[in-house]
């Protein structure tokens, strides 16, 4: 065994230790078969914009995908005495989508043909989109503060294979004069000039706070001064701790934890723009990205879809999982009415900040949509739904 090898073994280790110290609670309860009716009668396709259950199915093949190349023996969820392989999210892919056809006439096919598992407590749901942003290929007057492709130098361990339990863990890292070393922080890369000169900028944009919230969503859409439009897409991160810029501001003072919202932080740097970097050093993750014709791409590798992709913790909900999700959600616009979601929605993606008890919904792209997304933040009611063929 090589000596970087080793040293990346122990700092894994190290890793796991502290994460062993701080994992959540986790309880998956089931629920009878009275009670599955009961919440299958509520899911409605329209509550998530579709005409009908029919069109789920280019979004569970995509997820099949997925699961089929992972090693079908492999668990994915053990936790209170549940065990789940990835061949069990496959076969639960599979009933679900030879159930699409009959599912507008029969909804009670998803409590006839499914075990239904509550999550709890309620996860805190949030929600994301895919900004449209204007850039430059290059950088001039207006276009300065630069989008960074992933530096050579990032490797990653798949803390995983030193125990199931770390399963979708990862430590992010560069090899610095033979040792383990993190990456540069947002502060060092942003202010400090850390990647500066390297090769590495894909576009440049003209405001900082649309690159924050940009490495927040974790892809966009680059509309370019001769017209064409490119996808900006989510390649890695630097392996730093996120830190909620809402909740420092919350902490300090700054603002109330009533409302907090992008549109708020968004009204607050720009009142204050003499502590705009510091406030946005506080965080000191930083998303690398990379240029593509389509997207965006959730954590699998496969387009999202609109009101049905969810990021989730692979931890407690891997990626592959078939998800009953009831919602509260904010109005599309200010002054709107409230919207409600009672779907199917599928695990499709991770984020940096979403950890244990956090649901993530994608909500789509442009303007349209900022709104919504970033006023998602209330308790959603989560079953995870698993074949009758895996789970009797």
């Amino acid at each position: 065994m090589t000596p970087r090898r080793c040293v990346v073994i122990l700092a894994a280790l190290a890793l796991l230790a502290a994460l062993a110290a701080c994992g959540p609670t986790r309880t998956w309860t089931r629920l009878d078969d009275g009670a599955a009716r009961g919440v299958a009668r509520e899911l409605a396709p329209a509550s998530q914009g579709l005409g009908s259950w029919a069109e789920l199915a280019p979004a569970l093949e995509r997820s099949l995908q997925y699961v089929r190349v992972k090693p079908q023996d492999a668990v994915v969820v053990r936790q209170d005495g549940l065990a789940l392989t990835w061949g069990d999210l496959g076969r639960t892919l599979e009933t679900l989508l030879a159930s699409l056809p009959e599912l507008d006439a029969d909804p009670g096919l998803l409590a006839r043909r499914f075990t239904w598992l509550r999550l709890a407590p309620r996860p805190l749901m949030t929600g994301y989109y895919a900004p449209h942003l204007d850039a430059s290929p290059v950088a001039d007057e207006r276009h300065v503060h630069p989008l960074y492709a992933r530096p050579p130098e990032s490797q990653e361990a798949d803390l995983g294979q030193f125990h199931p339990r770390w399963a979708g863990q990862r430590l992010t890292y560069r090899i610095v004069d033979g040792r383990v070393a993190p990456l540069p922080t947002r502060e060092a890369i942003d202010q400090g000039g850390a990647l500066a000169g390297r090769g590495l900028e894909l576009a440049w944009i003209h405001d900082p706070v649309d690159a924050f919230f940009l490495h927040i969503q974790g892809s966009g859409i680059l509309r370019f001064p001769d017209g064409s439009v490119r996808h900006v897409l989510y390649d890695g991160k630097n392996g730093h701790q996120y830190v909620s810029l809402g909740k420092v501001l919350i902490e300090r003072g700054l603002a109330p934890a009533e409302g907090m919202s992008m549109k708020v932080i968004r009204e607050f740097l720009a009142a204050h723009p003499e502590r705009m970097d510091e406030l946005l050093a506080t965080n000191p993750s930083y998303v690398f990205f990379r240029l593509g014709d389509s997207g965006p791409y959730g954590a699998m590798g496969k387009l999202l879809t609109p009101r049905v992709s969810v990021a989730t913790d692979p931890g407690l909900v891997p990626l592959g999982a078939v998800l009953a999700l009831e919602a509260v959600l904010p109005p599309e616009a200010p002054g709107g009415p409230a919207l409600r979601v009672a779907g199917l929605a599928l695990a499709q993606d991770t984020g940096g900040a979403i950890k244990g008890h956090r649901l993530d919904y994608y909500c789509g792209d442009g303007p349209d949509v900022e709104f919504l997304a970033g006023h998602i933040k209330d308790p959603a009611t989560v079953h995870l739904l698993v074949s009758r063929e895996v789970l009797p």
